[in-house]
């Protein structure tokens, strides 16, 4: 009989007498990824926190291939030869793709001086084992959020780790980059590698898990085969009820548009795209890393560079680098990362929903604290914001009510068009649904909305046309119902 690589029972753990982990148990086998399912506030980052040697926990039991282990620290998890690849990212900006991969690690000469050539030469050799594009010379400040993403990934893949966690691997790359990933991965499990995987993309659960355990407000709620559930199944285990996706059947687009963008440039990211949005419609973006989404919407939005072309809302010109005119002519944006661009963390919630309004919500330049709570408790109110009182710091929540604050302060500005750049990047699936019915209740009262998504499915579900980018230019448009996961593929491949 094979020895399971990590036995987890009943582990339990306690911060100032709440818990927040009551009977973390889970079993992985060697060569398999075991699917670690659950949506925010479950107990699955204090399990994992506790693996890697990051908390002690208060009672239950952890077994290493067969042995019983303490682990004082994360040195005593990386000992156990346990790696992790987390959700937040945290790399060096000022260092190489090299540099950061074996960060705390570097070969050295002499065991003092640091061999940078043999450094470069491993990388190279790592990232073309996980099959990557990624340049090992290039300095960490210079790649996109998704480019950093792949760095994270090949930093835990490039230990010997028999053991390895994957947090949200894939929430800031798509779907191709996803399917190298995978790759990697069965290439680990050919090996012997156990993976704890655990992603709110639930497709992708199905395409690389072979096993599940739902935790579910800190208990273990089920574990089983992957293949004896779908979807739906899993959605009900993880929520505790079953989840109704938003429809938007009915909804009618204005026959005239609200955005017209013509021939827009951003060199050597953006060419010739020309497209518009009418009141009363979704228009999603979709397309590889780098086929350049992001670089149209911060150029429309005005946040970002623009080489050519022309911008209208409503009829109006707006010049490239004036966010200020955009937000003006009541255009709104939900940016790619909500930790650096869409929140002041340490600020309480209240600040963070009322940023974008200050000028309306001061007399004699005095911001006015009774219409900045009022606004607060309108928009926590009409988004269902949990959260114990809007005096906390946003950095206090959880990744889906954070996004819920920071739509808030976009929907405070009462805009008519909403720029979302991947609104729903590593939150769970009940606050994803959420997120989709605001979107739905903002078009149904005549507003528009470009969003940009790596997942075809979100696409396919929330927009009314896809707009399918490649290198910097726009493919094709094509209507929500003439298209289909495998077409959107296929265009951008």
């Amino acid at each position: 009989m094979t020895t399971l690589l990590l036995e987890a029972d009943a582990v339990a753990k306690s911060f100032d007498g709440v818990p927040a982990l009551r009977n973390g148990t889970l079993r992985l086998a060697p060569g398999s990824v075991h699917a670690l399912c659950g949506g925010n506030g479950a107990g699955k980052s204090t399990f994992l926190n506790i693996l890697t040697g990051l908390l002690p926990r208060d009672s239950g039991a952890i077994r290493i291939r067969g042995d019983e282990v303490h682990f004082a620290s994360p040195a005593d998890a990386l000992e156990a030869r346990i790696a992790i690849i987390t959700q937040e990212l945290a790399p060096v900006p000022g260092m190489t793709v090299a540099e950061n991969i074996f960060l705390g690690r570097e070969p050295r000469r002499g065991g003092f001086v640091v061999h940078h050539r043999r450094m470069q030469e491993d990388a190279r050799r790592i990232i073309h084992e996980v099959g990557f594009d990624l340049d090992p010379a290039s300095l960490m400040s210079d790649l996109s959020l998704a480019q950093v993403q792949l760095v994270e990934i090949t930093r835990a893949l490039s230990r010997d780790a028999q053991i390895v966690i994957m947090d949200e691997p894939t929430s800031a790359i798509g779907e191709h980059e996803s399917h190298i990933l995978f790759d990697a991965i069965r290439g680990l499990q050919r090996k012997g590698v156990g993976i704890i995987y655990v992603s709110h993309r639930l497709e992708e659960l199905f395409q690389i898990a072979d096993t599940y355990t739902v935790f579910r407000d800190g208990s273990f709620i089920e574990t089983g085969a992957m293949s004896d559930l779908d979807r739906g199944q899993l959605v009900a285990l993880i929520v505790g009820h079953e989840l109704h996706a938003n429809s938007h059947a009915g909804r009618q687009a204005d026959a005239s548009p609200m955005l017209e963008v013509e021939g827009l440039n951003v060199r050597g990211r953006v060419r010739d795209v020309s497209l518009s949005v009418a009141p009363g419609e979704v228009v999603g973006l979709y397309g590889l890393m780098g086929a350049g989404r992001s670089e149209f919407l911060d150029a429309v939005y005005g946040i970002g560079p623009r080489d050519g072309g022309s911008v209208r809302m409503a009829g109006r010109d707006l010049p490239p680098r004036r966010p200020d005119l955009a937000i003006r002519n009541r255009i709104a944006m939900v940016t790619e990362d909500r930790k650096l661009s869409g929140l002041v963390l340490p600020a309480p919630i209240r600040h963070n929903i009322s940023l974008s309004v200050l000028r309306r919500l001061s007399r004699f330049g005095v911001l006015r604290g009774r219409g900045e709570r009022d606004l607060s408790a309108t928009m926590g109110g009409r988004l269902r914001l949990k959260a114990a009182s809007d005096q906390l710091p946003a950095s206090a929540l959880s990744g889906g009510n954070q996004q819920k604050v920071v739509v808030a302060r976009c929907l405070s500005s009462e805009p008519r068009l909403l720029i979302c750049d991947e609104p729903t990047r590593g939150i769970d699936e009940g606050a994803k649904q959420e997120i989709y019915g605001i979107i739905d209740e903002f078009v149904a009262g005549g507003g528009a909305v470009l969003m940009a998504s790596s997942e075809a499915q979100e696409l396919l579900q929330v927009c009314d046309r896809i707009a399918v980018f490649k290198k910097g230019a726009l493919v094709r448009i094509v209507p929500r119902h003439e298209a289909s996961q495998q077409a959107l593929l296929h265009d951008v491949s």
